[in-house]
């Protein structure tokens, strides 16, 4: 029998109230199966304010605490700051928002708590946009990609802004660590997760969320898209620990972009020329990356 590469146990229940195909609740499956029970995690107005159920229910198996939007990372330094008065020091301390809180409302406190270099973890589960108000562009929206607020026809600033790398502004911090991870590679996320655990400081990772209800995809598809996003190097998987530069994986021949957005409605309105954009911005961040990697091996 073939050794297991996941934990078996389950600390995400049945019975949420995610989507159908959603990635944010594969993310939130997966972390929960790297961090283990002696864990507190905070979550803002997000997707997964919602998803664990309505109250007295929930299908978390740790404590979890509800926030402001704008407070994850203040949370997180409030959590650990009040068991480290009452001398509890076994419990993991994570904060778990989506892009529209992290990248946009919450990158105040996030970058305080960054910057004070609070032993914390903080997750950014990405599904592109403000997927529980409606489908909002956020500051972590593809160019080009449709939403509520970025209507196909319409024209503006938007069309002209690359999401924003939020690994590189942690990096920026000088954090001991900072990540990305997919649901489509569970192993490399649970990995990821579990070595975090063991760092003192600020973490940070990233993970890749696919929304089939905003992205315009059929839900059975989640994983595969996923999957392409990697090989396709639209999302790298990367870590970056004392600003030191490891790509996890290297695709070697990369397929066209244009197969990854033609699985999507929220594409399906763009020009040749805006895919042959995003294929150049893919090219050039990849080559970016191999650079840092290469310039940050001696260190």
């Amino acid at each position: 029998m073939a050794k297991l590469t996941i934990p078996e146990e389950e600390l995400m229940y049945s019975g949420h109230m995610a989507c159908l195909g959603c990635g944010a609740a594969h993310a939130m499956r997966f972390t929960l199966k790297g961090l283990g029970r002696k864990t507190i995690m905070t979550i803002p107005a997000c997707c997964w304010a919602v998803i664990p159920g309505v109250l007295p229910f929930s299908c978390m198996g740790i404590p979890t605490l509800s926030t402001a939007f704008e407070t994850t990372g203040a949370s997180i330094s409030g959590v650990k700051a009040a068991l480290k008065a009452r001398g509890i020091d076994d419990v993991t301390v994570v904060g778990w928002a989506g892009d529209g809180g992290t990248a946009d409302i919450g990158i105040q406190a996030l970058s305080g708590a960054a910057e004070r270099d609070d032993d914390v973890i903080y997750f950014m589960y990405d599904n592109e946009a403000y997927m529980n108000t409606g489908i909002q562009r956020s500051g972590s929206t593809p160019i080009g990609a449709w939403t509520t607020t970025t209507p196909v026809g319409k024209t503006g600033e938007w069309e002209k802004s690359l999401k924003k790398n939020m690994v590189e502004i942690l990096v920026a911090h000088r954090i001991p660590y900072a990540a990305t991870a997919c649901i489509a590679y569970p192993e490399d996320l649970i990995r990821k997760v579990r070595k975090v655990k063991e760092i003192k400081g600020f973490r940070f990772i990233h993970i890749y969320a696919p929304c089939p209800t905003g992205w315009k995809f059929d839900p059975s598809r989640t994983i595969e898209l996923a999957r392409l996003a990697v090989q396709m190097r639209i999302f790298p998987l990367y870590e970056v620990e004392n600003e030191v530069y490891k790509i996890n994986i290297k695709p070697k021949k990369p397929t066209p972009v244009i197969e990854y957005l033609k699985m999507q409605g929220r594409f399906r309105h763009l020009p040749q020329e805006m895919i042959d954009k995003i294929q150049q911005d893919v090219d050039r961040e990849w080559e970016r990356l191999l650079k840092m990697e290469e310039l940050t091996a001696g260190l």
